[in-house]
């Protein structure tokens, strides 16, 4: 008898048909003997309804209420997939986070899985039950519900494949698995096999939507092997695991696939002050609003008078104009501006760490192209660009065929 977690996403359970399907699946999964935790993430697009329902009341709505009604998504999905399996004669429960044991930090909307306590999880496995645990949300020390960000399903579902020593993690998609580019942006885009935690981690950090990071650094840090799948076929689907080092080095494909993030907004603060201290009180005051930071470039000194340049995700614009609106004159810079119409293009691979000219290729190919290339930030497995939103697509395109990655 094996132990699995199955984590599905918000297309796999849109609707009440869908609902009935994965119950189907996931009792088949039980019917070979398994015991079978599920978690599950808001039914198609009510995180994105419920975002904006509140922004209709407030363009800047409290973070605590808005976890509160956020993790009301899954508890929708979670309780209709519990029923479905009934109606099938399976015995199941559906449980919030903080009753499945998942505990986190104190972080409104992007809090961290601190500790899962498996006491009741293993209380209903032993009891014979299919346990279906709501994704995206844990109890804090506080006594607060708080969410884990986007994409958070993911990491409950590798949490617990980690806490309850699983032997395998499936994570139920739209798609048939991790794809060398985004399939409905390049039409040749095929499906990779196997992908190492670490190339993995670069594609979801730079744009991939197919797992979230922070469940991939999971997954790597305690070895939970992850299978990428679609709910919709019986296909195999992409593991991700620990590459081969070898293999790596001497893998014939140097770049294993294109990334797009949209999610991009592009920040510049003018003639900073070139003294020792200004750069760490800038990006201090960042992090103590929890805005992650991504590229950081700084030009040239020029009459002791600098300028710093980075990129951060769209949904933190308003937090970062009122931050930047105070911190930007206490440390004596003159303006800043922040850049809307951007998206980021990298290329990754573990085979670019022994071949050079990697970088140079995706430069040429971009400005043979007339792309402007407005910011690079690199790897050793990974090289980042930041181009105009419009052409964002066609810079895919473009890379994913320089790099020959059109064949299979």
């Amino acid at each position: 008898m094996a132990r699995i977690v199955q984590k599905f996403g918000g297309s796999s359970v849109a609707n009440a048909e869908k609902i009935k399907n994965v119950a189907k699946r996931v009792a088949a999964t039980a019917d070979e003997g398994n015991q079978v935790v599920v978690v599950v993430s808001a039914m198609g697009d009510t995180t994105d309804d419920l975002i904006d329902l509140a922004k209709q009341i407030s363009l800047d709505p409290s973070q605590r209420e808005m976890d509160m009604l956020m993790a009301t998504g899954e508890q929708q999905s979670i309780a209709l997939l519990s029923i479905a399996l009934q109606e099938l004669g399976k015995k199941a429960i559906s449980l919030t986070g903080p009753q499945a044991g998942i505990h986190t930090d104190c972080v409104a909307s992007k809090a961290k899985i601190t500790e899962v306590n498996c006491a009741r999880l293993e209380k209903e496995l032993n009891a014979g039950n299919i346990v279906v645990v709501a994704g995206f949300q844990g109890l804090s020390p506080d006594g607060e519900i708080r969410t884990l960000g986007r994409g958070g399903s993911d990491t409950s579902g590798v949490a617990l494949a980690v806490a309850l020593k699983a032997d395998l993690c499936e994570i139920f998609t739209d798609v048939e698995g991790v794809f060398t580019a985004d399939p409905r942006i390049v039409p040749k885009a095929h499906k990779i096999d196997s992908i190492s935690y670490d190339e993995m981690l670069e594609m979801a950090s730079a744009g991939a939507g197919v797992l979230q990071p922070r469940s991939v650094e999971l997954a790597k840090q305690y070895g939970i092997h992850v299978h990428v799948r679609s709910t919709f076929t019986q296909n195999k689907g992409t593991i991700v695991q620990e590459g081969n080092k070898m293999e790596n080095l001497e893998k014939e494909m140097v770049v294993s696939g294109v990334a797009l993030d949209r999610n991009v907004i592009k920040v510049s603060v003018f003639d900073v002050p070139d003294e020792i201290g200004v750069a760490s009180k800038l990006f201090r005051a960042l992090a103590d609003a929890r805005i992650n930071v991504d590229m950081i470039i700084q030009g040239g000194d020029r009459n002791r008078l600098n300028s710093i340049t980075f990129t951060t995700g769209k949904d933190e614009k308003i937090k970062l104009e009122k931050l930047l609106n105070d911190v930007v004159p206490k440390i004596g810079a003159k303006e800043y501006t922040v850049s809307d119409g951007v998206s980021k293009v990298s290329i990754v691979g573990a085979g670019m760490i022994t071949n050079p000219g990697v970088a140079a290729k995706m430069f040429e190919t971009l400005s043979d192209n007339g792309f402007n290339i407005e910011l690079i930030s690199t790897s050793e497995i990974k090289v980042s660009c930041i181009v105009k939103e419009d052409r964002a697509a066609e810079a895919v395109c473009l890379l994913h065929t320089a790099f020959d990655l059109d064949k299979e």
